[in-house]
């Protein structure tokens, strides 16, 4: 067994961490917030993941709902796909308590080598590996973003709301594609988000926070109090290299890895894999995993370039008024398609199917961005 010092508790760093120690390796986990995954709510298919994969995940999960639904001017839709979510309130306490006095919080890494970390407060951990699982930095890419503000509601009466919405895209469409985002987590209470796929990663709060009174009133919802709320905006690669993400000699998981879904920047299902590929690995040598962890960082890169296509066009092709177009025509595909596409096992033939037709952006662009 190795000892493993992991950077960064956010969902990669904890998930590894917890994975890890559970096959018996002594981990510890440093970081720099007071609690572990900050304040953040992680949704996936549970088709996104490998069956054995959603069991050891299964302690994690707060909700699951046997479908969802998607709606767009035109278009309104229920998918027969099962949806998952975990909870930063739910990993902080799990990875915690099977890790003990090993979870080192409220201190900043101020420096991190092959080996070990140094914290601010001076004092250091060195084992075997140390893995830098500290979220994205100094992306040098182009990029969109994914944009969201969400506020968890509990209202004085049940909602009615039975599934999630994971895009409701009827709303206003102004300087970006926005929609909002829906999750029942009891007959009362709901986690609503106002997102955008938008060209820069600041979000109006204010804005945000009208929006969702605005969709609220409009849904007829009971009165209720806002016990929460939540924001962040992921980065959507419109192209690039994935060695940006990887300066250094110290092996990366997560968002610093460049492991994550190019076009919905959900990063469950590679923290997951990744977790599960560390619990198999010899980590007694930090070369060793560092090679293995930036050769499955590269490969997955490659193989999913064209979903960075369909963000070209997204965000390039598309006036930001018109991106739902792009959304609507792709949630026409059969179930299977969807499915793999938000698995990121689109297949070549997938890649036909999503571009055969007229393509929703003009043909001119969409041409430009083709091979870019």
């Amino acid at each position: 067994m190795a000892t493993v010092v992991i950077a960064g508790g956010g969902l990669a760093g904890a998930l590894a961490a917890w994975r890890l120690a559970h096959r018996g390796h002594a981990v510890t986990l440093v970081e720099g917030g007071t609690r572990l995954g900050g304040n953040h709510t992680w949704s996936f298919h549970a088709t996104d993941v490998e069956p054995a994969a959603l069991a050891w995940l299964a302690p994690l999960v707060v909700a699951r709902w046997p479908r969802q639904r998607v709606a767009f001017d035109g278009l309104a839709r229920t998918l027969d796909a099962e949806y998952c979510s975990v909870s930063s309130e739910r990993l902080h306490d799990v990875v915690t308590a099977a890790l003990g006095d090993r979870v080192r919080l409220g201190v900043a890494v101020a420096d991190i080598r092959p080996t070990g970390v140094v914290l601010a407060d001076g004092t250091r951990h060195d084992g075997d590996v140390a893995l830098d699982a500290r979220g994205a930095h100094r992306l040098d890419l182009p990029l969109g973003w994914q944009t969201f503000l969400g506020r968890e509601l509990d209202c004085v009466a049940p909602h009615g709301v039975e599934i999630p919405v994971i895009m409701d895209a009827t709303v206003p469409q102004s300087g970006a594609f926005r929609f909002v985002y829906v999750l029942p987590f009891s007959p009362t209470r709901l986690l609503v988000e106002d997102t955008a796929y938008a060209d820069a990663p600041g979000i109006d709060e204010a804005r945000s926070r009208e929006a969702i009174a605005r969709y609220a009133a409009a849904q007829g919802w009971p009165a209720h109090q806002v016990v929460r709320e939540e924001t962040g905006s992921l980065p959507i690669p419109l192209g690039g290299d994935v060695a940006t993400f990887w300066e250094g000699d110290v092996p990366r998981l997560g968002m610093r890895a460049g492991l994550f879904h190019p076009t919905t920047g959900y990063s469950l299902p590679d923290a997951v894999d990744t977790a599960d590929r560390l619990a198999g690995m010899d980590l007694t040598s930090p070369e060793r995993v560092y090679s293995r962890m930036r050769a499955l960082a590269e490969r997955r890169w490659r193989e999913r370039g064209f979903f960075r296509l369909l963000n070209r066009w997204l965000f390039r092709a598309a006036a930001p008024d018109a991106r739902a177009r792009v959304l609507a025509l792709f949630y026409r595909r059969p179930d299977d398609v969807i499915a793999r596409f938000y698995g990121a096992r689109l297949t070549a033939f997938d890649h036909v199917r999503l571009l055969a037709g007229r393509p929703p952006v003009p043909v001119t662009r969409a041409i430009a961005h083709l091979w870019e």
